[in-house]
């Protein structure tokens, strides 16, 4: 926000579960950020979709002689931008989503590597949701297709880096707050919206652990244990995927 300010930037969010309505605590929304509460958290959003919202931003703050700032979040949403990933337009096949929702992920992914070996290597192989998209894919054009590129913008990628210790602080204090700001009403209220339990497991452990704290399936100090674990164990997988690509400057706060 700081440096939209001093250069004259509107920002774009690339986080996954910020695209839906109502989902604003968990996921640390800001006010004004564009491509956000763009979907309604019942049914789930692609990529394709949200990266045309993205494009769209960027075309109409360009023209505005603003610099748009991308900031995420989902590392596949970010690159599917950034380097003008072209990702194949498979609609969702509801009847086959919900039978591979019974199937546990280890046979998911055993059925994925047995499809496409390439793709199976390269999938985040803790997101369900990824796995089923990977498949429902297969089912419908026989592969996933190894994804082509057109870039179409000049990117410099920032990186914030911080220590360890300093990190694990931060999210025990981003808990507490989020606790505070009232997670647990945000999740009763999506409950009334008539949002799924079974919904609540895919959006995320912010909103997975407080439905089972909710359903009385966890007590209160579990649900905050959980979620200050599942967030510092994401975190350390977002910077061995971010280590990798060298185009990123690092900035230590």
């Amino acid at each position: 926000m700081k440096l939209a300010r001093k250069i004259g930037g509107k920002i774009i969010s690339a986080d996954s579960r910020q695209i839906y309505r109502g989902l604003d605590i968990g996921t640390a929304k800001i006010k004004g950020q564009l491509c956000t509460d763009i979907a309604d958290p019942k049914t789930a959003f692609s990529v394709t979709e949200w990266k045309k919202c993205a494009d769209d931003a960027i075309t109409a703050i360009s023209r505005g002689g603003k610099a748009p700032i991308l900031v995420g979040g989902s590392a596949f949403y970010i690159r599917a931008v950034a380097e003008g990933i072209l990702i194949p337009a498979v609609s969702p096949n509801p009847k086959l989503r919900k039978k591979f929702e019974r199937k546990s992920l280890e046979s998911l992914l055993k059925l994925l590597e047995k499809r496409d070996k390439r793709r199976a290597k390269t999938i985040d192989r803790k997101n369900k949701r990824r796995v089923i998209r990977a498949l429902e894919i297969i089912e419908a054009i026989g592969k996933v297709p190894k994804l082509a590129k057109i870039q179409k913008y000049r990117v410099k990628f920032i990186g914030i880096k911080r220590l360890p210790e300093d990190l694990k602080k931060r999210i025990e204090r981003r808990t507490r707050e989020m606790l505070r700001k009232g997670l647990i009403r945000e999740v009763k209220k999506l409950r009334r919206a008539c949002i799924s339990w079974k919904r609540f497991m895919e959006l995320g452990f912010e909103y997975k652990y407080p439905a089972l704290y909710i359903q009385r399936k966890i007590s209160r100090g579990e649900m905050i244990d959980k979620i200050n674990k599942e967030t510092i164990a994401y975190t350390r997988r977002q910077m061995l995927w971010w280590k990798r690509d060298r185009k990123i400057k690092w900035i230590m706060p």
